[in-house]
């Protein structure tokens, strides 16, 4: 039986001050990769991600790229160190899915950090335009979280059984939160986000991406993805 190695890569909320320094500073390739994405963002986005401040890198507009750029920093490091490694199938939380499409050879490095810096600022201008903010839901089935919030907030994130995203307006998560506690839930989490993200709120920044998604062209290759599902709300 042949093994198949799998890659997933996370989403926005992963981010921290200082992540990737390590590679930074020990790797030649990944310091290749950081000026390169510099380059072509125009900015010093290494900067921001080794030193902070955390509020400004916890904003939408600058952590999706810079998560993506840390997770493409420690996929070109295995490539390098490991050059027979290629991943069978690769997948992505939600931001990840376009680091998957990367490391699986179907988007250019370029490709995907120009529509990840695209994505992050139409959410963070959602953001600002419609603001709100998200909630893990632990312990509380899917059903009953439905019921209970059905006039609060959205349903966000499906990441496993018994542990549900829910996203909405700031004072829509503080009362589906108190609600869902009464129901049963035994912990709802505020997430460190900026945005009431996968959720209606964020449908000027679907327009906007569906239009630059229209002009990348996507590759061919034999790492199969997987795709996320999307719930319509």
């Amino acid at each position: 039986m042949t093994k198949k190695t799998v890659c997933i890569f996370p989403g926005q909320g992963a981010q921290y001050v200082g992540m990737g320094k390590d590679f930074f500073q020990s790797f030649s390739v990944a310091k290749e990769t950081f000026q390169e994405a510099d380059e072509r963002l125009s900015f010093n986005l290494s900067k921001l991600i080794f030193e902070g401040p955390s509020e400004e890198l916890t904003l939408t507009k600058n952590s999706q790229a810079a998560i993506y750029v840390v997770s493409m920093v420690i996929s070109r490091v295995i490539n390098d160190q490991l050059p027979s490694f290629t991943p069978s199938v690769c997948a992505g939380l939600s931001l990840g899915e376009y680091t998957a499409l990367t490391v699986a050879g179907k988007l250019s490095f370029a490709d995907g950090l120009d529509l990840v810096r695209a994505r992050g600022l139409y959410m963070h201008e959602a953001s600002v335009n419609h603001p709100g903010t998200m909630a893990v839901v632990l312990g509380l089935e899917l059903e009953k979280i439905k019921v209970v919030i059905k006039d609060h907030v959205f349903i966000a994130n499906l990441n496993c059984p018994g542990q549900v995203v829910i996203s909405g307006t700031i004072d829509g998560i503080a009362k589906a939160s108190e609600l869902l506690k009464d129901a049963g839930a035994k912990r709802v989490i505020l997430l460190d986000v900026s945005g009431a993200f996968h959720s209606g709120l964020m449908n000027d920044a679907k327009l906007k991406l569906e239009e630059k998604l229209q002009m990348v062209q996507f590759l061919e290759s034999d790492t199969e993805i997987v795709m996320n599902v999307c719930l319509l709300y």
